[in-house]
């Protein structure tokens, strides 16, 4: 048996002679994925990138990061390098899918695609509030009948994080309510999120803020997550 830690830092116990992968086959080829990349002396960096797909008790194969993006990191993917895998997987309520795999190679043709190993355990989790995302969405946030530019820099299903800049002249109250719109693409509606504001924090440059969702379309929040998922911002 060996010891490992799921995404919630908690201990769990798996055999590497019975791979319990059977959770990658929730996620679609092409679903986009952040990987984390560690290297040697401690620094974490996460890329987006797509799954491809995966033969079961042989490989997983993902899709090479953007190479302007990881910049120095691209040294560190070689064989051995220990990769967390994390993506959302379709469905009406929403979840996450997680795990933990090492690099066995990478292929140039037909693409760049990275080979990691078969997960031995791939943890799967229901969209909720303790499953927060890094995020970088672009939005506006209506207060007090003005509107301001936001950054949501994390999300989950039940609230988030907010930062304004030069925002400092702004006054905010918890529990004052507000509206959040997320511009999508063309010819598609925005995204509407009301929201009650709570944890606020003064910056240098500005504000930052947390938000508790209020009666909010789950499916709305969902249709976020993948789009944080989806691009590199």
């Amino acid at each position: 048996m060996i010891l490992l830690k799921n995404m919630a830092g908690q201990a769990i116990l798996t055999n590497p002679k019975k791979p319990s992968a059977r959770n990658l086959a929730y996620l679609k080829a092409g679903a986009p994925i952040t990987i984390d990349i560690c290297t040697p002396a401690g620094q974490k960096r996460k890329f987006h990138t797509f799954y491809i797909g995966y033969l079961p008790k042989k490989y997983v194969l993902i899709e090479y990061p953007d190479a302007t993006k990881l910049g120095a990191f691209s040294q560190y993917i070689s064989q051995g390098t220990v990769i967390t895998v994390r993506g959302l997987i379709e469905g009406r309520d929403g979840a996450a899918v997680a795990f933990i795999s090492s690099v066995r190679q990478t292929l140039q043709i037909p693409s760049r695609i990275m080979v990691l190993d078969i997960p031995n355990t791939v943890t799967l989790q229901q969209l909720r509030s303790s499953v927060r995302i890094d995020t970088h969405i672009y939005a506006k946030v209506k207060i007090d009948d003005v509107y301001w530019q936001t950054t949501m820099t994390n999300l989950s299903v039940d609230g988030g994080q907010l930062d304004i800049i030069n925002g400092e002249q702004l006054v905010l109250a918890e529990d004052k309510v507000i509206d959040i719109v997320v511009e999508t693409g063309e010819g598609e509606s925005n995204i509407k999120l009301n929201a009650t504001i709570c944890n606020i924090k003064q910056q240098v440059d500005g504000l930052s803020f947390g938000v508790k969702f209020n009666k909010v379309s789950k499916q709305q929040v969902i249709e976020l997550l993948y789009q944080a998922l989806a691009h590199d911002h």
